[in-house]
């Protein structure tokens, strides 16, 4: 066999994959895993949503549609978009096979070989595997200092970029942190990609679950609506993972040359789930509510229990994550939790912010207390 592509030897598999796949091999051999390391909402798919999906099917919705995605899920994403102060036409819209597909197809259609790009650490794991597969190169500002939040980070991210960063990625709500990031810190941003001519991606998976903040859109600002991709999808709120859908929105000169990636790659995506996500968009509010409440419940009992164990925490104010500090080497300690008391969480390295561990709370709040148990009574807090 020849050798492999330069561009994948280059990056390692995802870390939070590997962790619930092995997570997952456990709990296939009989052990009980309390799983706290995957990005997975753990109810299920709202049930208009499953027979918005079904009826599809029945309706004959089962081939290829236009590659951008069809009219009536390009019009509800607009109109979504409207309602969160964004101003994008349906032709401005890729509809895509998950969000991190959108996100794929955006690095590839911005990043050359060399281009800067820079990241807010911890910063979700496949950014900078994305941004290597791309042949970008990598600047990072730690937000670990400033109590996971960028506002108090701003001059260290005005020393990080400059006339030579491509592209910027903000990710709030966060993923691992939960933080949601303050108008004067996207205020900031703006500035500075201003200054610099630098385009951002505004990845705003988790905009819908969060408590007691409403999360502003970095497109809305002045100067942004030209240099900003929005990136959602339906994974998290509708708690749709498994379906696979989510959508950039963009400048038309951009989508004109993401789409020419979007068609030779995916083709479109599928055919019957969009019609499932028109149903998301349109009469899903009352369930991602009652979610997003559980979630809240969740967060708090998980913060209080850590407390009990002299562990503090910054609260998330939205995702459904917590970045716990651990033992320095917490590659170790997240092996020594999954070996010994079969609780599967994920290392902050795999962020860039080593020295914790990101624990999802996406799972009931007996297995929470489990989990906390578990760890406690084998020494790891």
């Amino acid at each position: 066999m020849s050798e492999f592509a330069a561009r994948v030897e280059r990056v390692e598999p995802s870390a939070t994959l590997a962790i619930s796949n092995l997570a997952g091999e456990l709990e296939a051999d009989g052990v009980d895993v309390v799983d706290l390391s995957v990005g997975e909402p753990d109810f299920p798919t709202p049930e208009n949503i499953v027979e918005a999906g079904k009826d599809a099917m029945d309706a004959g919705h089962t081939g290829y549609t236009s590659s951008n995605g069809i009219p009536e899920l390009k019009e509800a994403i607009a109109d979504k978009l409207a309602d969160d102060g964004l101003d994008y036409a349906t032709d401005e819209i890729i509809v895509t096979p998950g969000g991190k597909q959108a996100l794929f197809e955006t690095f590839q259609t911005l990043i050359d070989d060399g281009d800067e790009v820079c990241l807010l650490d911890p910063a979700w794991v496949s950014y900078e595997a994305m941004v290597k597969l791309a042949g970008g190169s990598l600047s990072r500002v730690d937000l670990t200092p400033y109590d996971l939040q960028l506002e108090p980070a701003l001059d260290d991210l005005a020393a990080a970029v400059s006339d030579d960063t491509e592209l910027l990625v903000v990710n709030s709500p966060s993923n691992p942190t939960g933080a949601v990031y303050s108008d004067a810190a996207l205020e900031g941003v703006r500035d500075l990609a201003v200054e610099h001519d630098i385009t951002t991606i505004s990845d705003e998976i988790y905009k819908e679950i969060t408590y007691g903040v409403e999360p502003t859109s970095l497109g809305t600002l002045e100067g942004m609506a030209d240099r900003t991709v929005t990136i959602n999808g339906f994974s998290k709120a509708y708690s749709m993972t498994g379906w696979r859908l989510g959508y950039l929105a963009a400048p038309e000169a951009l989508v004109g040359q993401a789409a020419k990636l979007h068609s030779h790659s995916v083709s479109c995506a599928t055919n019957f789930v969009q019609h499932a996500g028109v149903e998301a968009l349109e009469n899903t509010d009352r369930a991602v509510a009652q979610m997003t409440e559980a979630f809240e419940e969740r967060r708090d009992l998980l913060a209080d229990l850590l407390a009990d164990h002299g562990i503090e925490v910054s609260k998330s104010e939205g995702a459904f994550y917590m970045m716990v500090p651990v033992d320095e080497d917490d590659q170790r300690w997240c092996e020594d939790a999954l070996e010994g008391p079969n609780v599967a969480t994920t290392p902050g390295s795999a962020f860039g912010t080593p020295g914790y561990a990101r624990f999802s709370y996406a799972n009931s709040q007996e297995r929470l207390r489990e989990a906390v148990d578990r760890l406690a009574d084998e020494g790891l807090f």
